[in-house]
């Protein structure tokens, strides 16, 4: 398989310090923690980056797969403001589509602006920048990327199939691709958050990171629809897809960190191949 990485990475605005202002010691450990994670995936040289985000296009009972030419998007607070502009693989993107559909799963291409060229460019949420502020950043560092967007509409295991299809589709283009889950976990830890206080946030966490030691997230897509409503994880569906990489590719977890450092749980893990696989002709 050309899966060559794979990580869940945290997507608070704070743990990129020209936004964390007076938070910057609170996300310390998750800010180090991807920047480990940058290290990791920078060293697999990966062509193409795929990232499951939960705050782009937010299709009801669709899976969504952007097909535009470039993603944009940019970030600001009081302390700075960030920016980034990546290319997409629409390659990758509209195999990937095309491979979804032939497995009769409900997923559907989105562009943005124009069918093709510079303004073909979809905005890019925050649960994607994030993360890829960390991971290329760089004019140097060139891997183009894809977002897919879950759905919390259609069965899991359907996007454990999907998940199956993306290590399928790098396999079958012979293009080395990382996955990105970008994820917050439970965001009910503080009764001055949002979304008030819930023990289930604590109790949700705790499974995550006993999944990820155990190398098994299966567990996570059994618990009753009601506790996750109370734990208000924004990362199960994006662990799916994970787990369908996984069921595909056997790859290594590492636990990097965990923090609840306001009202959200912030969880990094590594994932590498035990082999690598890929021998891709594409330079």
């Amino acid at each position: 398989m050309c899966l060559v990485f794979a990580c869940i990475a945290p997507h608070g605005a704070e743990i990129i310090p020209e936004l964390a202002g007076d938070k910057m010691e609170l996300f310390a450990e998750s800010r180090k923690s991807m920047q480990t994670l940058a290290k990791f995936i920078n060293k697999q040289k990966p062509q193409t980056i795929v990232v499951a985000s939960p705050h782009n296009l937010r299709l009801e009972a669709t899976i969504g797969v952007v097909t535009s030419e470039f993603a944009e998007g940019a970030l600001g607070s009081e302390s700075g403001q960030v920016k980034l502009r990546r290319r997409c693989d629409r390659q990758l993107a509209k195999t990937l589509i095309g491979n979804a559909k032939k497995a009769r799963l409900p997923v559907v291409g989105a562009n943005y602006g124009t069918s093709e060229g510079s303004a073909s460019c979809m905005p890019m949420d925050w649960g994607t920048l994030i993360p890829l502020w960390f991971f290329c950043k760089k004019e140097s560092e060139k891997p183009q990327i894809v977002i897919v967007t879950p759905s919390r509409e259609i069965p899991l295991k359907n996007l454990t199939k999907f998940g199956e299809i993306i290590a399928e589709t790098a396999d079958h283009l012979e293009k080395r691709v990382a996955f990105v889950a970008s994820a917050d976990q439970g965001h009910a830890h503080s009764a001055k958050g949002p979304y008030g206080f819930n023990v289930a946030s604590k109790r949700f966490d705790d499974m995550v990171r006993k999944a990820v030691l155990e190398n098994d997230l299966k567990p996570l897509f059994k618990l009753p629809s009601k506790f996750i409503d109370d734990a208000k994880p924004d990362s199960l569906w994006q662990l799916a897809m994970l787990q369908g990489l996984l069921n595909r590719v056997p790859m290594k977890p590492r636990l990097l960190s965990y923090e609840v450092p306001t009202y959200y749980g912030m969880l990094c893990a590594a994932y590498m191949p035990s082999k690598s696989r890929c021998q891709s002709k594409k330079k």
